[in-house]
């Protein structure tokens, strides 16, 4: 009988050390894959990697130049702007006061932007501002199409969402803001001000391998809940953990969150029209589902995705973007493509 118990405990230990064999193959397999995008990749790739399952980062790497000047390199810290993925941010602090009764997603703009005089304040919806179904493109023209029928992505709407988070909560949108990310731990993670040194890596424009700094950010006092918000790949994992793990919404606040009423297409997650939530994409025509965005400004690229299947985060973030648009997000393209042709996906 112990000769039968001790062969049975030999050989679950076999299976294990085969599985966790396997396991770290198929590991070393994608690293070796995104090591190899990384390296001959063109355009050049000149940014920061990570890759996270269950909490746990599963590949990182810090590649290029903070600084093209003075060749200083980056780091797994190294502080992005993350230009449009800060739009999720935004929708987050919206839905933190729907929580607490203060805002109604079905409630018009004019409730909680009463200086504005324009006559689609009283039509066009917060929910529609969230999901960029408002139809509104400058301020002073009228709506390009009837509040809810149709898609338009720009940061006007996300400007006024921060607005209206600022008249709603009685504080700065960057107050609002900064205090989520220190009850979240996200240490390395603010609002964009000028008039502080922040050490922010510097962004470059990349026209045919020639790399330009931009000397001038379009982030503005206006701007910040569109496209205001510094980070780091660490911290947006964090993020992720946080937001897609119930412990920062309420599970029905998240679902409204991750629920879209209306489709867009965007050439990164596909040909295809897929739904837009609120500040964030449900992408449910690709081998798996999952939830991301993007963003481009500055000189800056960033790839936010979140596969919850697997509890997978793919976090990607440069600080260089090609005057190309065809070239735009090309490294992060075939990272994305990697991950969904591997064995990480699987639960």
């Amino acid at each position: 009988m112990n000769t039968i118990r001790k062969i049975s405990t030999l050989l679950c230990f076999l299976f294990l050390f085969s599985n966790c064999n396997l396991v770290a193959q198929k590991k070393d397999k994608l690293s070796s894959t995104i090591d190899s995008i990384l390296k001959d990749t063109s355009p050049l790739f000149n940014g920061v990697v990570l890759i996270s399952k269950k909490g746990k980062t599963i590949y990182s790497k810090a590649q290029g130049f903070e600084n093209f000047e003075t060749k200083r390199p980056l780091t797994l810290n190294s502080h992005f702007e993350i230009m449009s993925n800060s739009k999720q941010i935004t929708a987050v602090l919206i839905l933190l006061e729907v929580e607490k009764g203060k805002i109604d997603l079905n409630a018009p703009i004019k409730k909680y932007l009463p200086d504005l005089t324009q006559s689609w304040a009283d039509s066009v919806t917060v929910q529609q501002l969230l999901n960029h179904s408002h139809g509104i493109t400058s301020l002073q023209k009228p709506l390009a199409f009837p509040p809810g029928t149709d898609f338009k992505y720009g940061d006007l709407s996300f400007s006024l969402l921060g607005k209206i988070v600022a008249n709603t909560t009685k504080k700065s949108y960057s107050e609002n803001a900064n205090l989520l990310f220190k009850k979240l731990k996200m240490k390395n993670t603010f609002v964009y001000d000028a008039a502080k040194n922040q050490n922010i890596v510097s962004g470059y424009l990349n026209k045919n391998g020639v790399f330009e700094s931009v000397k001038n950010s379009k982030i503005n006092p206006e701007s910040l809940g569109a496209d205001g918000i510094v980070s780091t790949v660490n911290d947006l994992a964090l993020w992720n953990e946080n937001l897609h793990k119930g412990k920062i919404l309420q599970p029905k606040t998240y679902q409204l969150m991750i629920t879209s009423k209306i489709t867009s297409q965007h050439n990164f997650f596909g040909k295809e029209k897929e739904g837009y939530g609120s500040g964030i994409r449900i992408i449910q025509k690709e081998t798996v589902k999952y939830l991301g965005h993007t963003g481009l400004g500055d000189g800056f690229s960033s790839v936010n995705l979140y596969f919850p299947e697997s509890e997978t985060t793919v976090i990607i973030l440069e600080n260089q973007m090609n005057t190309e648009p065809n070239l735009f997000y090309a490294s992060e393209f075939k990272i994305k493509n990697a991950v969904l042709n591997s064995n990480l996906l699987n639960p």
